[in-house]
């Protein structure tokens, strides 16, 4: 019964910034880690951040220094804040969540937001 539903993809110029939302709904217990990947077609599923429960963070490396990812545990919601954004970052972006549920602790996807950087 847990969702995961992403939300802030658009369509922009070279250059733009976006914010990504991933907000978590159903029931269970805890959230673990917290991550974006992206996908464009015909490329593999790549890791673009992912941020951890302590607050530690980590970054694809096309992306550092342009993206930020943060959390807000309490609200079961992480964001995705891409500012100059190229071409190159196209892709169906994906949210991804370590859930812990009654029974088991298991990943959930959501079903993935379009971004599409074009002049």
């Amino acid at each position: 019964q847990v969702r995961l539903v992403e939300s802030g993809g658009d369509l922009v110029q070279p250059g733009g910034s976006l914010r990504l939302s991933c907000v978590a709904s159903g029931t269970f217990s805890w959230i673990g880690t917290m991550a974006w990947y992206r996908q464009a077609p015909g490329n593999q599923r790549e890791l673009v951040a992912a941020a951890f429960r302590s607050g530690a963070t980590n970054y694809g490396d096309s992306v550092k220094g342009r993206f930020t990812i943060s959390r807000d545990t309490a609200k079961s919601t992480v964001y995705l804040q891409m500012n100059n954004l190229k071409s190159e970052d196209t892709a169906v972006y994906y949210c991804k969540s370590q859930i812990m549920t009654t029974l088991r602790i298991q990943d959930y996807w959501g079903q993935g937001t379009q971004v599409t950087v074009s002049s």
